[in-house]
């Protein structure tokens, strides 16, 4: 609850502004609207590959449902003449608490993907993690955002060099922190990409071929940009990048000898913030503040990987009193409104990351779209906090005893 007495000054109360169009869609009001619409512009095995999960789903289900079943209780009669959604983070203040999560073979979306979702991220006054899996080499995608916050997502492959040579770019280019992605010893068993006999290259059939052609716009686009790579496996940009390589990164091959005891290896290289994303096991959380982890993502990678595994706002409490304040904890898996962002914090998240629904806007209109999308959760999220009588991101705390995201979780 925020003390008595005078209070600094606040920034003035977000406004809606105008709801986005985009061609050929009706007005685009919510994350599922643009969901419906990237259906339409995306050839059937790209938006599965987007927006589909591991086997049968649930683990993708139980994000939404655990996050639905959290109630916040409003509190009246506050002052919530303006409303004050900065957080700080690693000594960087972000505009909003949320920031782009690490998505993979986003130019496979929209020719020039990691540059519009990294763009619109910096309008936005959040950062962009890029993953491993980008199409757009590091340096170009820093370059394009000079004066804003960019992190990077790292994957471990079984050849090590690959990893090393990425965290040395990102510390020359100027990346702000490192994020370890620890919950993908293998790809998870994703069915729709099966079905659809997603690969790259694309091996060329009739399926495929009606696929393209009922979606002339992203055909005409791919034609003119070329299929996209796996731009960051090298060091040297006029290097051939390796079929075996790529082929790994996309079935996910890494390197599964890398443990607790290889994190003095990658101090070794990066002298940054280090966080671990795919934190589910309170315990593992113990063992990361033992090994001098800077931040935890609390994820189940989207239910992209084990559908039997938790929701990620479900363990969110309990990782949070395992840290106890010592480094900061945030979530992914699941965030479609901006009162789930509010939901998150309220157990005790600082930020969110959303992955899918940024996807969804630069499907639909590019950096336009993703930038639309951010401006929903952002519009959402303020008016959420001007409901609930939370004019701080402070104010917005669970009640003492609710142990977990089983419980109502209570603005106070």
């Amino acid at each position: 609850m925020a003390t008595a007495g005078p209070s600094p000054a606040r920034p003035p109360l977000a406004r809606p502004g105008r709801f986005p169009r985009a061609r050929n869609f009706p007005l685009l009001l919510n994350i599922d609207d643009y969901r419906c619409a990237a259906r339409r512009t995306l050839p059937r095995f790209v938006f599965d590959y987007v927006d589909g999960a591991a086997d049968d789903l649930h683990c993708l289900a139980r994000n939404r449902r655990d996050l639905d079943a959290i109630t916040l209780v409003p509190r009246v009669l506050r002052d919530t003449r303006s409303v004050d959604t900065t957080v700080e983070v690693f000594g960087t203040r972000w505009r909003y608490p949320f920031a782009i999560a690490p998505t993979g073979l986003n130019g496979l979306v929209r020719p020039g993907g990691d540059v519009a979702l990294a763009r619109a991220a910096a309008a936005m006054g959040v950062p962009f993690t890029q993953s491993t899996a980008s199409n757009q080499r590091l340096e170009t995608v820093r370059q394009a955002i000079p004066d804003s916050p960019h992190w990077l997502q790292l994957y471990v492959m079984q050849n090590r060099s690959i990893a090393e040579q990425l965290v040395r770019r990102a510390r020359q280019c100027g990346v702000q922190a490192l994020v370890l992605t620890v919950d993908v010893p293998v790809s998870g068993n994703r069915e729709r990409d099966a079905r659809n006999g997603f690969s790259l290259p694309l091996r060329p059939t009739v399926k495929l071929a009606w696929d393209l052609a009922s979606h002339p716009r992203w055909s005409l686009r791919m034609a003119r940009s070329g299929a996209p790579q796996f731009a960051n496996l090298v060091e040297d940009p006029d290097a051939v990048l390796s079929a075996q390589a790529q082929a790994a990164l996309l079935s996910r091959a890494m390197d599964r000898s890398l443990v607790w005891d290889s994190l003095p290896w990658l101090r070794s290289l990066w002298d940054g913030p280090l966080l671990i994303k795919g934190i589910l096991h309170p315990q593992d959380a113990a063992r990361a503040l033992q090994h001098g982890v800077d931040g935890l993502i609390v994820s189940n990678h989207g239910g992209r990987q084990l559908d039997a595994a938790p929701s990620a706002i479900s363990v969110l409490p309990a990782i949070v009193q395992t840290v106890r304040g010592k480094i900061p904890v945030f979530m992914d898996s699941g965030v479609r409104r901006g009162s789930d962002v509010a939901r998150a914090l309220a157990l005790g998240a600082r930020a969110v990351f959303v992955g899918r629904p940024v996807l969804y806007g630069l499907a639909t209109s590019g950096q336009a779209g993703a930038e639309a999308v951010l401006q929903i959760l952002a519009r959402e999220l303020t008016l959420a906090m001007t409901l609930l009588g939370a004019a701080w991101l402070q104010d917005l705390v669970p009640q003492a005893d609710d142990a977990s995201a089983g419980s109502d979780a209570h603005s106070q």
